[in-house]
Order: C-alpha cells, then structure tokens, then sequence
C-alpha cells in the first residue's frame, strides 16, 4: 500500500485584508466543511491581524491559530494598478501559503471554500497536487492563457514544486493579480511535471469566475456536482455591497437564513455545515 505523503491536516490564511468585519459565516464555513468532508486531522488558521465574532469563537475551539507577518516583498510593492492594488492582501496569502506548505505540508485552501465531497485518497500520496483553472487573461499579451489556481494546493513537506515556487514568486511579483501566482504555476508544471498533479478544472473550480459562473454557483442551482470536491466562490469579485458587475449577490447577504432558504449550487451544499445553534 502507497504511503500518503501529504499530511491529513488543512491550513487557511485570513486577516490581511486590514478589514474591521467580523469572521463571516462563509469563513465559518469554508473550516467547518474542511473538517467534517476532508476530515483533517488538524486546521490551522494562519493570521495576520486577529479573528473576531460570532462565527470565530464558534470555530475557534476546533482549530489552532498563528500569527504571521506581512510578505515584504507585497508590502513594498509599489502597484500601478489600482484595483490590483486594493486586493494586494491576497497576494500576502500568496507567499505564506507557499511558505506553510514547504514547511509543514498538507492542504491548503482560500477561506471563501466550501468543500462538497472528500478529497480521494490518492491525492493525498503527493508529493502536491494543483487545480487547472478557467483561462485568465493575460495583461502582457492582452490575450487568455492557461492557469492553474493557487486557490486549493495539497503538498508534501519540502515538495519541490512547492519549494521551487516560492523561491520563484518573489521576482515574478509584477503588480498584476495572477502572473506570480497562477501563471507561474502553471510555468513550473511545464518545466517540472513528474513533481506535481494537476487535477482537472471541474475538481476543485467548477465556476468559474465570471457573472454566468458565479450565477450557476451563487443564484442557481446546480444539482450535479459528481466529480467536484470543492466550490471556490472567488469571493472578492462580489463580497462588497457596492461592486455588482459579477453578482447582486454581496457578503452581508450571506447569512444563516439565506442559507437555509436559497436554492443556489452554493447555499443549498453549505447547509449541512451550519451550525446547530447558530446566530438566525
């Protein structure tokens, strides 16, 4: 019988949006489904500044939490692009999602995840696995290319394409949102294949991340999901009340009635996880 080489334990990062919001149901979630559909032996949440409310302290008992700091390399970025510029927090989680999994290995998911079927077992002999993605355009052809989503990576301590990533991602930081992340990603595989598996696109990013995507996933209801093991909500094309161009869907719609009530692919598969005594 095959060793597993990935470790059965799950990592989140969260908190360097600098944001005053409460933990949201969404994250609440996205680690509650982690634990009762992959079923890790351990989840760490991995912050810069500090969880707070309701949904927080509901998970918090479950879980172990780290402090970590901003990525200089971000931090110092000068970006000419300002709406790259406004959700750079995301590419702080960029680098330590890197640097948790070269260290301690195991799986590694965005907090807006909801996980719908178990991980197979197989993925979890590493040494890392990677989800294709739908193609994202490229600023400095002006055309798509292929990607591969950072969003959800599984690896074993030390995998070398993990390592070799991280070694890469600093110079490849050019103010753009994918070209470090996704694009290079995608690079490595290309030049490294027997280091990683890539899994197809409907396993981990089913919809994508387009206003028909997120209407599938967030308005209508998609009953099979045979094949999928977890719904990325790419969470920051819709979450504030005020952008509307990829969903009338927002955040603070989002609660536990909504939930409970809506037939969307995403509310109707997030309802098993809600808590039993929850905040209506």
């Amino acid at each position: 019988m095959s060793v597993e080489t990935v470790p059965r334990i799950a990592h989140f990062v969260w908190g360097f949006a600098h944001s005053a919001e409460p933990f949201h149901l969404v994250h609440y979630l996205a680690i509650a489904s982690c634990l009762e559909v992959v079923k890790t032996q351990q989840v760490h949440v991995h912050c810069d500044e500090l969880p707070y409310g309701f949904y927080w302290d509901l998970i918090r008992p479950r879980v172990t939490l780290h402090r970590v700091e901003p990525v200089p390399e971000v931090s110092k970025f000068e970006y000419s692009d300002p709406w790259v510029a406004h959700y750079s927090y995301a590419h702080h989680a960029d680098f330590v999602r890197l640097d948790v999994l070269a260290e301690h290995g195991g799986l590694y998911a965005d907090i807006d995840t909801l996980f719908v079927a178990p991980v197979p077992d197989e993925l979890w002999r590493g040494p890392a696995v990677i989800g294709r993605e739908a193609d994202v355009m490229d600023p400095a052809t002006g055309h798509a290319r292929a990607s591969l989503s950072n969003a959800l990576l599984m690896a074993a301590p030390g995998a070398r394409f993990i390592e070799a990533w991280r070694e890469e991602i600093g110079d490849a930081l050019d103010g753009s949102w994918s070209t470090h992340s996704c694009f290079l990603a995608h690079d490595l595989v290309e030049r490294m294949p027997d280091a990683v598996h890539v899994e197809p696109q409907r396993a981990f990013h089913a919809f994508e991340p387009s206003p028909e995507g997120l209407k599938r996933l967030l308005v209508e209801r998609e009953r099979n999901l045979d094949g999928v093991y977890s719904l990325h909500l790419n969470a920051h094309l819709w979450w504030e009340e005020q952008r509307r161009e990829f969903s009338d869907v927002h955040a603070a719609v989002i609660g536990e009635r909504w939930v409970r009530e809506a037939d969307s692919t995403y509310a109707v598969a997030a309802r098993p996880f809600l808590p039993q005594h929850g905040c209506f």
